[in-house]
């Protein structure tokens, strides 16, 4: 759009020039016609694709502008047409044919100064210096252009950096989350294989005693229900977590191991007490007895958050809250260092945090973390689970 309207303007500035334009150079300028107005459009008229065709439009232009002198036809706009031209092939052009326009904008220019010197030797402002002056001008303006677009392509390239490493970084985050998502399904599988085992084991007992104890057959019939709906319910949970077809290569020792819980963060305590953390624990409410996979993502949060805190926050201690609810859980770490904080300002988010919030978010519960007031850094998890199915 602004093409458009910079070159309508100067057309029609070069049409009215050729009628009506006189000065005291001492040049008998022609009078306006057809072929001059045929001149300035070829002159001008190519401005509308200077940015798609800098050189080409350079070289046109040039040509007009030697040719308008040739006749002797007055068109003073010429010269501001001929510096855009130089402006576009240093801003618009590489750097080679960009030159190239630019040597024939000179030459052009240098020509018509020397043919109107020798046809008007008493003419004023057609001599050396005139071409001196105005040969610097040229070579200005297309040092401006390539100034511009050495801006204008180094910016590009930050653009695009800055989108790889945008890209990158979702596709690291998909895979850190898609890596996690397999191995909490394999915990998941390791807890409904247990169930199941349970399951297995009780029914076959109250097969045993269904004739001589029917009561207890009955109570041990309630147990596989219960069990059962359990395992139906971590089922959905594998499922849900394993939205795409992800393979991950597990270490055997690893899936034998068995799934930990919150029973077991004496013992974490105390490997993180010998590398440097003390860390105290605090239990409010009555504890009760979880659900399998609510008490290893607690215990998963806890063991995340004390790792992010041994590794970022310098010499600190750390304390971990357990409040039971009635049907939630809320586990939260504390400490009061300060490295972790600042390591996360301004930087993504570790692979770590995304784990933590993705087994939150697989129970239904939400998970904040971030800056303590007064100094530290804490992770808070509010894990929601129903008491029928523990």
């Amino acid at each position: 759009m602004f093409d458009a309207t910079l070159t309508v303007v100067l057309l029609v500035a070069a049409v009215v020039s050729l009628f009506v334009y006189t000065d005291s150079s001492g040049i008998p300028y022609r009078d306006g016609d057809g072929l001059g107005v045929l001149l300035v459009t070829l002159g001008t008229v190519p401005l509308l694709v200077r940015r798609r065709a800098p050189v080409i439009v350079a070289l046109v232009v040039a040509a007009a502008a030697f040719m308008l002198s040739f006749w002797d036809y007055a068109s003073p706009t010429t010269i501001v047409v001929t510096l855009i031209a130089a402006y576009s092939a240093g801003a618009f052009a590489p750097f080679t044919p960009g030159l190239a326009a630019l040597a024939g904008l000179v030459g052009s220019l240098n020509g018509s100064i020397a043919l109107a010197n020798a046809r008007y030797p008493d003419a004023i402002g057609v001599d050396l210096s005139a071409a001196t002056f105005a040969t610097l001008g040229f070579v200005g303006v297309w040092g401006i252009g390539r100034a511009v677009r050495g801006r204008r392509l180094y910016t590009s390239e930050l653009e695009d950096r800055a989108e790889r490493l945008e890209r990158a970084r979702e596709a690291e985050v998909r895979a850190a989350l898609a890596e996690e998502r397999a191995r909490i399904a394999r915990e998941l599988h390791d807890v409904v294989a247990h169930h199941v085992s349970v399951m297995t084991v009780q029914a076959a007992g109250a097969r045993r005693t269904l004739r001589r104890d029917p009561d207890r057959s009955v109570e041990a019939m309630e147990q596989i229900e219960s069990t059962g709906r359990i395992a139906l319910a971590e089922m959905r949970r594998i499922v849900g977590v394993l939205r795409g077809p992800e393979s991950v290569k597990v270490d055997r020792s690893e899936a034998r191991a068995p799934q930990p819980g919150l029973a077991d963060l004496t013992e974490l305590v105390g490997k993180l007490h010998d590398a440097g953390l003390p860390v105290d624990i605090r239990v409010d409410g009555m504890p009760v007895r979880l659900p399998v996979g609510v008490d290893l993502t607690a215990f998963r949060v806890v063991q995340e958050a004390l790792t992010n805190t041994l590794k970022h926050a310098g010499p600190t201690h750390a304390v971990v809250t357990l409040r039971y609810a009635p049907t939630e859980l809320l586990v939260q770490v504390d400490d009061e260092g300060h490295g972790l904080a600042a390591a996360l300002d301004g930087h993504r988010p570790g692979h770590g945090l995304l784990g933590m919030r993705e087994r939150v978010a697989l129970y239904g519960g939400t998970l904040h973390v971030g800056p303590r007031h007064g100094g530290g850094f804490e992770v808070r998890a509010r894990i929601p689970f129903d008491e029928v199915a523990v």
